[in-house]
């Protein structure tokens, strides 16, 4: 029993920027995290030990871009993946006979002559 069968004579279309994309995704996620966290390293060196809430509100901000460059890189990687999938080759799927479907001689029969 064979789960995939390849729809005979489709094209496969070549390799785009999804790609790219993709072998770029870790690289972007390592760095972004890294240079996102920046402001709060550099906020805990220079503001004096007084005023901890410049500090907090920096760490605030910086989890909250850090997290929403996390899923904005999610995003992207999902999209780039389904566009890599749907490029792949196509399958058939069974066929499913359906017991009160109408033939076209059966339908041609029912309508009025008149029209």
């Amino acid at each position: 029993m064979n789960l995939f069968n390849r729809l005979p004579g489709f094209p496969r279309t070549p390799a785009g920027k999804e790609r790219v994309v993709l072998r770029l995704l870790p690289r972007t996620f390592l760095f972004g995290t890294l240079l996102l966290g920046v402001p709060s390293l550099v906020a805990r060196l220079l503001v004096s030990a007084d005023d901890t809430l410049a500090v907090t509100t920096t760490d605030i901000y910086v989890i909250s871009l850090i997290i929403l460059h996390w899923t904005v890189v999610f995003t992207v990687g999902i999209a780039a993946f389904i566009v890599m999938m749907m490029k792949g080759p196509a399958y058939v799927a069974d066929a499913y006979p359906l017991p009160e479907a109408e033939t076209l001689d059966a339908a041609h029969e029912r309508r009025p002559h008149g029209r």
